[in-house]
């Protein structure tokens, strides 16, 4: 709509103001603030002089996240940029990005690092970090962002929390009739699925499948749930955090998933939450011709252990696929598709998480104005 040197100055040029939104994002596992200079075309890091939560909520808010889970910014010492935005403290009260200009120098040689929610901390660290084969059920508290989500009393496929509002799970779970919001109920904070059956379970106001989806190849297999009513966070309720820009989790990573899916292949729901932990594949190897021979897209991350043995299988679809990592946990994907369940050499393929969240934030961000206009 723009050409680049109008986006982020301040100004609302296109008809949804999108050249003024995305202009900020979270980087690195330290969750280090970046804004874009139109100037030079590139993201630079803001430096944490006279930096402040107001403008910590400023940023939070075009990011797509509401004012009340707002956790901190806080400055971490860096001095390993070059280029930093400053705050121009004498410019009175106008817009943030206004306000920021470019320099060489920071005088707190510090940058800031701002936390929109409070994600990825499992209120219980249960046995996590030890051997786990075929899977093992899993305690109150432990996957807080673990959600089930029933259609018609049953459960049909896993999701993470992300927001008191937003859920992520897999676009192949909301397809055709399941599209419909008014299907779904939503059950988090409780571990065994007969629960589930005397609760009333929250109710879906939007669903938002990627446009992308691809039904076939399961290309851009990630949708969005928003709730009716938010979600309040307890001990057994919580976010997962999303992966920032600029992480790159490693071959051989160690990861964990988690859900109510057969425990075996043409298995029934399990009635508990079960988790195991898999280690990820690198792409190229995913590909070869004796294991998916190709198949396997950049939106697609794969895991598992080549031998067999532990997978996720069906009724764990749309659900986590996370790693533990500077101390949180961050959703790395959610359950898409695999053959067979636990087969060798056919690991488990979830959605790349990392492809998705500049989406994900769109979202997030459009439904809150149009929410607010409404009304």
């Amino acid at each position: 709509c723009m050409p680049p040197s109008q986006w982020c100055d301040g100004v609302s040029d296109c008809p949804n103001g999108e050249d003024e939104t995305r202009c900020v994002r979270l980087f690195g596992p330290n969750f280090i603030l970046e804004v874009y200079s139109p100037v030079s075309k590139s993201w630079y890091p803001v430096c944490h002089d006279d930096w402040n939560d107001d403008y910590g909520k400023i940023a939070c808010k075009d990011m797509g996240y509401s004012m009340d889970t707002y956790f901190y910014s806080r400055g971490v010492p860096d001095v390993s940029f070059k280029s930093y935005m400053k705050l121009n403290t004498s410019a009175g009260n106008i817009d943030l990005y206004k306000k920021l200009y470019s320099s060489g120098s920071c005088a707190s040689e510090s940058v800031v690092s701002l936390r929109c929610i409070e994600c990825g901390l499992p209120s219980k660290s249960v046995s996590i970090m030890n051997r786990i084969v075929g899977g093992s059920g899993a305690v109150l508290g432990q996957w807080p962002w673990q959600v089930s989500l029933h259609v018609q009393g049953t459960h049909v496929c896993g999701g993470s929390i992300i927001t008191p509002h937003w859920l992520v799970t897999a676009a192949h779970c909301v397809e055709g009739r399941l599209s419909d919001p008014l299907s779904w109920r939503v059950y988090a904070g409780i571990l065994n699925q007969d629960e589930m059956l005397f609760r009333s379970g929250y109710k879906v106001q939007l669903i938002i499948s990627h446009p992308d989806y691809d039904t076939d190849s399961k290309d851009n297999d990630v949708a969005l749930m928003k709730l009716e009513t938010p979600l309040s966070f307890t001990e057994t309720v919580r976010p997962v955090c999303l992966p920032n820009p600029g992480m790159m989790f490693q071959p051989n990573q160690q990861c964990w998933i988690s859900g109510w899916g057969a425990e075996y292949q043409g298995g029934k729901t399990s009635n508990n939450l079960n988790y195991v932990a898999v280690p990820l594949i690198e792409r190229s190897r995913c590909n070869a011709v004796y294991i998916y021979n190709g198949m396997i897209l950049p939106t697609m991350i794969c895991a598992g252990d080549l031998a067999g043995g532990i997978d996720s299988c069906q009724g764990d679809s749309g659900g986590p696929l996370v790693t533990h990592h500077h101390s949180v946990w961050w959703l790395v994907g959610d359950t898409s598709w695999g053959t067979g369940c636990a087969t060798p050499n056919k690991p488990g393929v979830y959605g790349n998480m990392t492809v998705f969240t500049d989406w994900i934030y769109k979202n997030m961000q459009v439904k809150y104005s149009e929410f607010f206009h409404k009304f």
